[in-house]
């Protein structure tokens, strides 16, 4: 989100693999729903080679949902706000205000299931100027390889979001579920960045205001509906402000970056091995940029391209929708079933914005006392878009609320929102907005740049243009101002770094990978033709044999390789 909450991986993917697997699914499971993956302060010398910051951000957070797109009708040309120069590394001493970070211990203590181990980690709040009063506390997790074979040190891993907890994904899927030979050599470790789950968390809303946000009308038909969703968006900016204080100002990518170099340091590794999803591609991008003689094997899946400026990534994310949307059409057309029909693409695009319409106009009974709502409705389908192995979940789900019943629908939404049963939401949404409004200006400032945009928007996509035009619109009320802005990432004398793109990515649009590989001094890209949100571990023994070759043996694949 914008944050218009864009760019998820851990959050809608894993959330509807989870329900995949609970039996909500209605349809069965399949391999790939089991996969679940992935979702500025200017820090103390860090180079930008402009003085223009650091920055870059994914997801976006509006009132009503949180999507993470891709592309089907890429812009073309450059950003409208061209990027700066080139992100420029730190230097490589150590600055002594800094020392003492790198130098701690961590005390490790059994967590979790069996044989997981969790600690602490401190970093400073703003790396300009630290003191201990306002240091930061990371929670950090680690499996320790289990053999055979000699250990190769440390992989951390991250799911994406910006907001997706890394300790969440390592104990419930990285460190069980990753290839054996990578898990057999390396320690698996996961630290949630700063103001993520367990490291001092953003929080902006209470579980009933959330509620209530997630349901503001995300395309306001009139000035009284405009005027209730800027009201939204104003108390959910003002809500992160008083609940979280002056960390709010401190939750950049380039502050999570070097708190990854930190605990680099402290895990004793020379440089890092990385595995980053989705937003997590930025994160590891950022880290080559400001440390690349740190580099080690860096894996960065269904990447961003941090050139580009937060109005063409929502712009590009939205078309994404649309290309994921009509694969699943064309999927939904091959079932007799079919709840959009049985004829084309556009057809069923057209039906799923008339019941858009239509729930606009009637709120369905869900589960009580809620109703879905044309926001949540939205943000239910958007959800399913993430995986393939979702779409009978989402044709039933349809299916139900062309009958009148929302609540299939509205699970789908409550779990990309991550809304437990008892009605308490995860930070990942208030996360997501703080890191994004830091990492970038905002795409618009007031509902008339909105407007201005719409044709943009809905030639991207007919059915999500305009719900994404206007949750693009949150950070415009954001009460930080950015730190960082769209910039190069050369990363001059890092080693290889394997960057994968999926074709039809409905988060992550392939141009972006491409972009990304051929930025980065040592980029090499590894494509892979199919559907859904990154691509390793989720059922292609091609990727997942050229990454576990790269992890294992630094041996990057052919040039311009492409998997099925």
């Amino acid at each position: 989100m914008d944050t218009s909450r864009l760019l998820r991986t851990s959050g809608a993917v894993a959330a509807t693999a989870a329900l995949l697997l609970s039996g909500a699914a209605m349809g069965g499971s399949s391999p790939r729903a089991s996969a679940a993956v992935p979702s500025k302060g200017r820090g103390e010398g860090v180079a930008w080679s402009d003085a223009a910051q650091a920055g870059r951000g994914a997801p976006y957070v509006g009132a009503g949902a949180s999507y993470a797109g891709s592309a089907t009708t890429y812009a073309t040309g450059p950003s409208a706000s061209a990027p700066g120069r080139p992100l420029a590394p730190l230097p490589a001493e150590v600055p002594s205000g800094l020392r003492p970070y790198y130098a701690q211990k961590l005390t490790w203590r059994p967590c979790g299931t069996s044989g997981f181990e969790c600690a602490t980690l401190i970093a400073p709040l703003d790396y300009d100027s630290p003191r201990a009063a306002d240091d930061v506390k990371l929670a950090v997790s680690r499996k320790k390889a289990t053999g055979p074979g000699k250990r190769l040190g440390s992989l951390l891993v991250n799911p994406g979001g910006p907001g997706g907890s890394a300790v969440g994904y390592l104990q419930r899927y990285a460190a069980l579920g990753y290839p054996a030979p990578v898990r057999a050599r390396y320690d698996m470790v996961g630290m949630d960045p700063r103001g993520v789950a367990g490291s001092e968390p953003i929080v902006c809303l209470s579980d009933a205001e959330m509620d209530a946000y997630t349901q503001v009308d995300q395309t306001p038909d009139d000035a009284g509906e405009t005027g209730e969703l800027v009201d939204a968006y104003i108390k959910f900016a003002e809500g992160c402000e008083a609940r979280s204080g002056k960390l709010l100002g401190h939750v950049s990518t380039v502050e999570a970056a070097r708190d990854m170099d930190v605990l680099r340091a402290v895990l004793g590794d020379e440089k890092l091995t990385y595995v980053g999803a989705s937003y997590g591609t930025f994160l590891g991008a950022t880290y080559a940029g400001l440390f690349p003689a740190r580099v080690g094997r860096l894996v960065l899946d269904g990447a961003l391209d941090p050139s580009l400026d937060s109005e063409r990534v929502n712009r590009d994310q939205t078309a994404g929708f649309q290309t994921a949307f009509t694969a699943f059409a064309e999927d939904c057309a091959r079932h007799k079933d079919c709840p959009l029909g049985t004829t084309t693409a556009r057809a069923a695009g057209d039906r799923l914005a008339a019941l858009f319409k239509q729930i606009d106009a009637h709120p369905l009974p869900a589960a009580k006392p809620r109703k879905l709502t044309e926001s949540l409705a939205t943000t239910g389908v958007i959800s399913a878009m993430y995986d393939e192995a979702a779409w009978g979940l989402l044709r039933s789900a349809i299916r139900a609320a062309a009958h009148g019943d929302g609540a299939p629908l509205l699970r789908l939404s409550d779990a990309y929102f991550e809304r437990e049963g008892n009605g308490a939401y995860a930070n990942l949404m208030y996360a997501n907005a703080a890191v994004n409004c830091l990492d970038l200006p905002p795409a618009f400032r007031s509902p008339g740049e909105v407007r201005d945009a719409l044709p943009a928007f809905e030639k991207a996509s007919p059915v999500f243009g305009a719900s994404l035009a206007w949750a693009a619109l949150t950070c415009g009320y954001w009460t930080v101002p950015a730190t960082g802005r769209p910039h190069l990432i050369p990363a001059h004398g890092a080693d290889p770094i394997l960057v994968v793109g999926t074709t039809r990515d409905p988060a992550t649009p392939y141009p972006w990978a491409r972009a990304l590989a051929s930025q980065l001094s040592s980029g090499r890209l590894l494509t892979y033709d199919g559907d859904g949100h990154t691509a390793y571990t989720r059922g292609s023994a091609c990727i997942d044999n050229a990454v576990n070759g790269y992890l294992l043996t630094t041996t990057t694949p052919p040039a311009s390789q492409k998997c099925t």
